[in-house]
């Protein structure tokens, strides 16, 4: 999907490159990056669209206050993450810090937030700090993605959708209070009844919850067919295998953080898993970001990604115009 016409941006002759994740010069910022983003903010979601992703190089974004009043710019209403995967900080005007996923294990690709109830419908990270060595973002084309991959892959998931199983406990996953805003029992199943999830409470104290959702959804601009999921991240296959084997061994199979079934149930083997991790290797475009830099993600039209890395990393993240979930 080539991008080169600059039209879009009021008439004004703004550079965007030609790389497969297009940079936006904000020099003409002159201080003023909240301005400057609000006078640009159709032309850069155009091109998110389009693209999946648009970096924007220039705005000097140095702290969390700097990258709240840029993803502002950009959004209409930014939104309080639930059920995330892993816990984030809170940060003053509305934005978080990057998940607390180990420093040397990787995000595989993901879209932000897709198994929960309400997702953003654009994903704003700033780049405060990069690290010492590491933690590249990359993206992948979630349209060129499902097109890509196996039909005999995709028939069953776009049929049945995918269950994602998930326990809660003192000892593993996301504590009741990060992914549910309270640790209150009846206020959780009162959420998990009000957005059918399956829960039970389980004897050593925890929570277990079981969901079945859309691994297949229309992008909300342009009608096209998205695999949307986080049907490869989220499963057991795609863990460390030491991790995964401690994790088996201490918790056994239905103790996991969390895992993933075909929406009937089955369970997935790994070549299924690994299958679609090759095609998202075959799609991830590297995001060539530097210290002060902005990206723009359509959360639906792109999943993205994060290596390991090392050294002091800040990230801040913007969860932008929140979407609610449909059925499978």
């Amino acid at each position: 999907m080539p991008y080169s016409d600059v039209d879009r941006f009021a008439g004004e002759s703004i550079p965007v490159s030609e790389d497969a994740v297009p940079v936006v010069d904000a020099e003409a910022a002159a201080g003023d990056g909240p301005g400057w983003l609000r006078a640009h903010a159709d032309a850069l979601r155009s091109v998110a669209v389009e693209r999946g992703a648009v970096l924007v190089r220039g705005l000097g974004l140095r702290e969390p206050a700097d990258a709240a009043g840029a993803s502002r710019a950009l959004t209409s209403e930014l939104m309080t993450e639930l059920e995330g995967f892993a816990p984030r900080t809170a940060l003053p005007g509305g934005v978080y810090s990057s998940s607390q996923w180990p420093p040397d294990q990787p995000m595989c690709m993901h879209h932000e937030l897709s198994s929960a109830a309400r997702y953003p419908r654009w994903l704003v990270l700033s780049c405060l700090e990069q690290g010492s060595s590491g933690g590249a973002v990359s993206v992948a084309d979630a349209r060129a993605v499902l097109a890509d991959l196996p039909a005999g892959v995709v028939a069953p998931f776009e049929r049945d959708g995918w269950q994602l199983v998930r326990n809660y406990s003192p000892l593993l996953g996301v504590a009741l209070a990060d992914a549910f805003g309270t640790d209150d029992r009846a206020a959780v199943s009162a959420y998990c009844a009000a957005h059918g999830i399956t829960h039970e409470w389980t004897d050593a104290g925890g929570l277990r919850t079981r969901q079945t959702l859309p691994a297949v959804v229309e992008h909300p601009q342009t009608g096209e067919r998205c695999w949307f999921n986080q049907i490869a991240f989220l499963n057991e296959w795609t863990m460390d295998p030491a991790v995964r084997e401690l994790l088996l061994s201490e918790f056994g199979a239905d103790g996991l953080p969390f895992t993933t079934f075909r929406g009937d149930g089955a369970a997935l083997d790994r070549a299924t898993v690994d299958t679609i991790n090759e095609v998202y290797d075959r799609h991830t475009v590297p995001v060539p970001w530097r210290e002060g830099d902005l990206l723009l993600i359509d959360n639906i039209a792109a999943a993205h990604s994060r290596a390991p890395y090392r050294g002091e990393r800040r990230v801040v993240v913007a969860l932008g115009d929140p979407l609610a979930r449909v059925g499978p």
